[in-house]
């Protein structure tokens, strides 16, 4: 580095890209050399004892992040060369057409009236690499190790890289395939009503309070505003109060009025929990929805009304034909987030169930849990660091691959690609 710059006679600018270099080539080689050595070794020590003392070993995890750590500077040392390599260049290029380079004092000035954006942007660049980049290399790259207990788990025993066989074990090994079959249906399954049924019944709420003939139209969107304004932790610890089977106020309501003779087990049962998550969750989701469509209803042209009308168009076609295909227009793309959002909803499925009740055949999780909820059972009460990082994977290439798909079919980015 710097040699460029040198020949082109920007000696300043020169000396300092060798002296970065020299710096880095001097005191970093054998850092580098060693973390790259944990990286792909991840120790060969585990820890031992002798007598009473214990010796310490490798600890295979703190080895993996310092492997990334110096990988990432790396790739950005790379960069950074491409960058003196592309400045060489330019100024070389220069110089054949008559342009004198730049001296040392309108280098600097250069730096200070065009390069300012940069120097501002450079530690947003650094720390989002070492601060965004680093714990997403390290989540993807645990999937593809066995870090997990009880054999596993530093800093007693090292970890071992294993390749795709924690994805392997977790569609064919029946301890795991069957959790995660069973735990990821029931997570697409909860994803799609919880989105459908918040969207629609937001609708029609809507659309009922856009009546002409209803009063106090302000009252009623304040009073079913509630719930979504509501800290949501809050509300859902009180759901789950009112819905628990042996002292819940509607059990005991019920009961009083003799409609049931015994209990209604709507968190213990796994069929009526699940049923009771979607409606706790229509009970949040509408109003957001609600107050959504009331203000795209809002802005739509009153003349597509009138013409309808005119050509005797009745109350449902107009519907139909009008304010259901501009609604769709608007929140296509924040239902498909919605969706990404409700796949990952774990405050409600934890705080209402703890993903209860018992599933004797699922590994770590219970009948209601989804697969966030279930990462976070593998995780911190069970340390199946291994699993949970290749399912966390695999939720990432399901609403991705979802996520794209539908947006790219909305005709709201149809006809953003169209214009650009």
């Amino acid at each position: 580095m710097g040699l460029g710059q040198i020949y082109n006679r920007q000696f300043v600018k020169g000396l300092a890209f060798l002296a970065i270099e020299a710096y880095l080539l001097i005191f970093w080689t054998v850092p580098f050399q060693w973390a790259m050595w944990g990286l792909t070794t991840l120790g060969d020590t585990p820890q031992s004892r002798e007598g009473f003392e214990i010796v310490q070993g490798d600890h295979s995890i703190f080895l993996l992040i310092e492997g990334i750590l110096f990988l990432i500077s790396f790739l950005l040392l790379i960069w950074f060369y491409y960058l003196n390599i592309r400045d060489a260049y330019k100024v070389a290029k220069k110089k054949e057409l008559g342009i004198k380079p730049n001296n040392a004092k309108e280098m600097f000035k250069n730096i200070w009236e065009n390069g300012f954006p940069y120097l501002l942007l450079t530690p947003s660049v650094l720390f989002t690499s070492f601060l965004t980049i680093l714990p997403l290399l390290f989540g993807i790259l645990i999937a593809f190790t066995n870090y997990s207990a009880p054999n596993h788990l530093p800093p007693k025993h090292l970890v071992d890289w294993v390749g795709f066989g924690t994805f392997v074990k977790l569609f064919q090994m029946k301890t795991w395939s069957t959790t995660f079959y069973g735990v990821f249906g029931w997570t697409i399954v909860w994803a799609i009503l919880a989105t459908i049924t918040t969207f629609f019944i937001g609708l029609i709420f809507a659309v009922l309070i856009s009546q002409k003939n209803i009063r106090f139209k302000k009252f009623w969107r304040s009073i079913f505003i509630l719930p979504w304004a509501i800290p949501q932790f809050v509300s859902i610890l009180i759901m789950r109060n009112i819905f628990n089977g042996q002292f819940g106020p509607i059990n005991r309501m019920l009961m009083d009025i003799g409609i049931i003779d015994s209990a209604i087990p709507w968190l213990s049962d796994p069929m009526l929990a699940k049923i009771t998550l979607v409606v706790v969750n229509m009970w949040f989701g509408f109003p957001f929805w609600m107050i959504l469509m009331s203000g795209v209803m809002t802005n739509i042209d009153k003349e597509l009304y009138e013409a309808a009308e005119v050509d005797g168009a009745s109350s449902f076609q107009k519907f139909w034909k009008i304010t259901m295909p501009l609604i769709m227009f608007s929140t296509a793309p924040l239902a498909i987030m919605q969706f990404a959002g409700n796949f990952n909803n774990f405050n409600l499925i934890y705080l209402m169930t703890e993903g209860g009740p018992v599933n004797m055949n699922y590994t770590y999780a219970g009948s209601t849990d989804i697969l966030i909820s279930w990462i976070y059972k593998l995780t911190l009460d069970n340390n199946q660091f291994a699993v949970a990082s290749a399912v966390s994977i695999l939720i990432f290439i399901v609403i991705a691959t979802f996520s794209i798909i539908n947006f790219r079919n909305t005709r709201a980015f149809k006809e953003e690609d169209m214009m650009s």
